[in-house]
């Protein structure tokens, strides 16, 4: 066994029984490059997976800082040759960073605290209203009943009857049967769906589905096992407006965007003429 073996068996079961403070006063250093050091809590405990036997776990640690010490001894390396010009556009970049870091975490911090996320149904109705024609279909929608039988299930002809209906009596007598029968059943009746993520289901191809749309509400189709059965309760044809049902979720999305962007607005507003007010920004 390694020198390095040694100590990352010995860490392993020093820390198993050591307390956080003591962990911290003596601290298991594993490898140095140059004047860097990693130590042993530095190196992330997932590497070691429950269960995981005492040679695994040592030869994940071992490649893990095999790895640490070649990107830290490239990087030595890397500052000893790097020319001012280059160390300074590091430098320069490093401090872009942390500042665009900086600035992210406060802003949200700042909506979660202060920015409200409430949306309600009758802003996103105005909203959708307001702008109507941007929301275009790029596919076409149905709302559909659709269900799968075996071509010898019982009282067929029932069915091809309740599945035509509207008569409430009738949808119910189909969802029972269908929920007792069917080798799948799916109510779309108060939801859009595209009509693409039917044709899956079906033994249909169709190179003109408006025209197929615009000819069909109830069908029946079939292969060798099954029976296939649909009822088009209504359709909206790509291009077209889009249901403010369909894209609610996006009206959403589209409005707390826009208030998001306000309120980040108003923070940067606020702190530059504050700095202006308290002579705390000079301008030369």
């Amino acid at each position: 066994m390694t020198r390095l073996s040694i100590i990352l068996v010995t860490a392993l079961l020093v820390l198993a029984s050591c307390s956080r403070s003591a962990r911290e006063e003596n601290r298991i250093a594993v490898a140095r490059a140059g004047d860097r050091v990693l130590y042993f809590d530095q190196v992330p405990p997932t590497l070691v997976a429950p269960g995981m036997s005492a040679p695994d776990s040592t030869s994940a640690i071992q490649s893990y800082v095999r790895r640490w010490a070649r990107k830290e001894l490239l990087a030595i390396r890397a500052e000893q040759n790097l020319t001012s010009e280059y160390k300074a556009e590091v430098n320069r970049q490093l401090d872009e960073m942390r500042n665009n870091l900086l600035i992210y975490q406060y802003q949200q911090q700042m909506i979660i605290q202060k920015m409200d996320t409430t949306v309600s149904d009758s802003e996103m109705q105005e909203y959708y209203i307001s702008n109507i024609n941007t929301f275009s279909l790029t596919s076409n929608l149905v709302k559909a009943i659709f269900f799968k039988l075996p071509k010898d299930t019982p009282e067929l002809d029932k069915v091809r009857g309740w599945y035509k209906s509207n008569a409430p009596e009738d949808y119910r007598a189909l969802e029972n049967y269908c929920l007792q029968f069917a080798l799948r059943y799916d109510d779309f009746d108060e939801s859009w769906i595209p009509f693409t993520q039917l044709l899956m289901e079906v033994p249909l191809e169709s190179d003109d589905q408006e025209a197929w749309l615009a000819r069909n509400s109830t069908v029946e189709l079939q292969d060798d096992k099954f029976l296939y059965f649909i009822n088009i309760r209504e359709y909206r044809l790509r291009n077209s407006v889009a249901p403010f049902e369909y894209i609610s979720g996006q009206v959403k999305t589209i409005i707390l965007n826009n208030r998001r962007n306000d309120f980040l607005q108003k923070l940067e507003d606020g702190i530059y003429n504050e700095a202006l007010r308290d002579n705390s920004l000079t301008v030369y």
